[in-house]
């Protein structure tokens, strides 16, 4: 296998992992952890894109830039599930949607 093939497998099992913590967990510090392995796995795959039609400069930083973008959008999130855990008690999801009804 070549270096392209060895990378995209690499962007493949990432969003795999990633869409299964995502579908399988429902505590929300798991669920933001879980988008977080699937946004590195976008990284990856702009990356290896970049490189593959040389322009690997732009492409890191394009990278670069949603990385520090993702970086705030995990703390907000964060944040927010702090605050959720502080006022209800809980993170599970399923739990959360049943004290909206």
């Amino acid at each position: 296998m070549s270096a392209l093939q060895w990378s995209l497998a690499g962007v493949v099992l990432l969003l795999g992992v990633g869409l299964y913590g995502l579908l399988a967990s429902r505590h929300l510090i798991k669920v933001i952890i879980a988008l977080q392995i699937m946004i590195k796995s976008a990284l990856l795959a702009l990356i290896v894109a970049g490189d593959a039609v040389g322009r690997l400069n732009l492409a890191q930083s394009i990278a670069l830039t949603v990385i520090v973008v993702d970086t705030i959008a995990a703390v907000l999130a964060l944040a927010l599930v702090v605050q959720i855990k502080r006022s209800t008690g809980t993170l599970d999801s399923a739990e959360l949607a049943r004290l909206n009804q």
